[in-house]
This record gives structure tokens, sequence and C-alpha cells, in this order.
């Protein structure tokens, strides 16, 4: 397991990447749909709240290293949901 400091900075840098992918999709895509890219950018930033705050606190009652494990496949899956959001704008 990563430490905190670490896995925090990968999230971020994570989600910095997304939010610029996601900007250029909307601004150069095909179509121009104003209201999906709004929605999309929203997700990325509530993703980056969501998790970073989620690190600080380890569940009660469970192992930090199963908490991590699932923190980190969790961030992975909804990463990439948001990576096919992007691929559709």
């Amino acid at each position: 397991m990563a430490n905190k400091r670490t896995l925090k900075h990968a999230i971020n840098l994570i989600c910095a990447e997304l939010f610029a992918e996601a900007v250029a999709a909307s601004l150069y895509g095909n179509e121009k749909n104003q209201e999906n890219a709004d929605a999309v950018l929203h997700s990325i930033i509530r993703l980056e709240s969501n998790y970073i705050s989620r690190i600080s606190h380890v569940e009660p009652g469970m192992k930090a290293s199963r908490y991590f494990k699932d923190l980190r496949e969790n961030f992975t899956k909804e990463a990439d949901e948001i990576i096919d959001n992007i691929n559709n704008l």
C-alpha cells in the first residue's frame, strides 16, 4: 500500500488529466452539447473530492489494506466510466 500522500497525489493527477481531456473534447469535438460536457466536468470534480476525502478516514471495522484496495478499485471503475463519457462527447 502506498502512503496516503502518494495516493492523494495520484488521484489529483488522474483527475486533472481527465478534466483537461473533457475540456478539450467539449471544445474541439464534432457536436456541441454543453450540458453533457458540464455533467462530465462536474462528475470529475465530485470524483476527486469524494476520493480525496475518503483517503483520510478509513472505515471503522475494516482493515486498512482491504479498505485502500477497495478504494483504488472503485476509483478505477468510476474513472473508466468517466473516460467512456468523455469519448462520447
